[in-house]
């Protein structure tokens, strides 16, 4: 099935532009699997994932800070989980005067700019040096963390969230579209898995150390623990961020750490599957076309709605503390009993990702499964009440939605990989940015009004899970363009 979606793929980029004799050359002259290749997977995943990892770490961080719902006790249960520690949460309220309609206007202006600069960010990407462009922008955006340390007022918080949100808009796009354009469709969910496992391992120990940072340094130096905990976290953002200039890789074709062999080995190893890559000798298009061809494209819209269901059920995650104490532990024992449900995703993305890429044609039956998994076990929660049992189907589910998460975006990143560069771009933003619309109707799911039972949340998510099933099999099966 996606070896029919190649076909058809290599076939539409025909159309938009003539393919050189050097590159029918490189391609005719390419040998998979040598040991000179291999070598250079090696060098490529050495320079890009623990780099990149490292900044979706800090980024994830960043990010989750102020992911916050309305009701008032659930709010100050995930401020715990996340970033305020175990008892200091009204001191940040009553310093910036926030309630919790306040919360949400913060965290809906936030992805409001998110998704609205994620395609014009990739549109830039393409065209320039990623090396540049990313840890640039993640500069900027721990240098607005520091300042949010010093948020006088409520006002200047959503200012600097608006700052944040604009920045980091351009970092999961643009990261989509490098690893895209360096690895081969059968590379891409294993490393794809290794890149949102930063996320996870973020959710599992972040309110930990989060509340060690604020705890320790409370009133340290005349400053409020919660505000350290900013200062501190955009400090690590934009120290990595320098340092992340000095180590990631550009595109293929013009990447300055590579030999003139090794850039030579990885054109071709792009070109040979039919997928496009950046290069001077590739007529470009303009921003406008770029962006046309991504919007007549139905696959975009595909991924895009079967997106929005995964991330939109993933937003499960903000309420892990909440709903863990509702199975009867106390504060306390919640915050520690998230940290199991945070592994077993953990492990099986890494392990479904692993075992993806020998078996790439079942991708899209692959997320089907697990998503699968998770509607039927939010089913079940609603009808069972036996705290163990339901605390097992929360880390069932929660294991089939991360792993959705990364392989969905793989999926995404390899079906687009024969569009022109700039299209690519665009279709990977617009799957990103849109797909995380779902955060701001997410973090509604579950009201403590709906303790202990979460019928609402647990039933959106069975259906939102449902939406995606039957959006990636039609994609995986070709309906939608009459191949049968």
């Amino acid at each position: 099935m996606d070896q029919m979606n190649h076909k058809q793929h290599s076939t539409e980029v025909e159309d938009v532009g003539p393919k050189t004799d050097n590159m029918h050359t490189e391609v005719d002259s390419y040998v998979p699997d040598t040991e000179e290749e291999k070598r250079l997977v090696r060098k490529i995943d050495l320079y890009l994932l623990p780099t990149i990892w490292i900044m979706y770490l800090l980024s994830y961080v960043d990010r989750t800070k102020l992911v916050l719902p309305y009701s008032t006790r659930t709010w100050i249960e995930v401020l715990t989980a996340y970033s305020i520690g175990n008892a200091k949460v009204a001191g940040m309220a009553t310093d910036l005067g926030l309630d919790s309609n306040r919360y949400s206007i913060v965290l809906v202006v936030f992805f409001v700019v998110y998704v609205a600069f994620g395609v014009p960010y990739n549109m830039v990407l393409s065209r320039i040096c990623p090396s540049i462009f990313l840890p640039t922008i993640m500069f900027l955006w721990g240098v607005v963390t520091i300042g949010m340390g010093f948020a006088p007022n409520y006002k200047s918080l959503i200012a600097f969230r608006i700052i944040v949100g604009s920045l980091e808009a351009g970092f999961a796009p643009g990261v989509l579209l490098l690893l895209s354009s360096w690895y081969k469709r059968n590379e891409q969910s294993k490393r794809f898995s290794i890149y949102i496992s930063a996320a996870i391992l973020s959710g599992a120990f972040g309110g930990l150390i989060a509340g060690g940072i604020e705890g320790g340094l409370d009133n340290r130096m005349g400053i409020a623990g919660w505000r350290w905990l900013f200062i501190i976290e955009g400090a690590l953002s934009a120290g990595w961020a320098v340092i992340a200039s000095f180590i990631l890789l550009d595109f293929p074709a013009n990447s300055t750490r590579l030999t003139e062999r090794e850039r030579e080995l990885a054109v071709q190893r792009i070109l040979s599957e039919g997928q496009s890559v950046r290069s001077e000798e590739f007529p470009d298009l303009t921003h406008g076309e770029a962006l046309t061809l991504a919007l007549k494209n139905w696959r975009t819209w595909a991924f895009t709605i079967g997106y929005m269901g995964i991330v939109g059920s993933s937003t499960l995650t903000y309420f892990y503390p909440t709903l863990v104490k509702g199975l009867g532990y106390t504060s306390v024992q919640a915050q520690y009993m998230t940290v199991p449900i945070y592994a077993a995703a953990f492990v099986c993305t890494g392990i479904t990702g692993y075992l993806t890429d020998k078996v790439i044609h079942l991708r899209g039956l692959i997320i089907a499964s697990w998503l699968t998994v998770s509607a039927i076990c939010s089913i079940i929660i609603c009808i069972m009440y036996n705290f163990i049992g339901r605390y097992v189907l929360l880390v069932l589910m929660a294991s089939g939605l991360w792993v959705a998460n990364a392989l969905s975006l793989s999926y995404a990143s390899s079906t687009f990989g024969s569009l022109p560069n700039e299209t690519k771009a665009v279709c990977l933003a617009i799957v990103n940015s849109l797909g995380n619309l779902a955060q701001i109707y997410g973090s509604y799911l579950f009201p403590s009004t709906d303790a202990p039972k979460y019928i609402m949340g647990f039933g959106v998510i069975s259906g939102l899970c449902s939406l995606s099933v039957v959006i990636i099999e039609t994609e995986s099966e070709g309906y939608l363009c009459g191949r049968t």
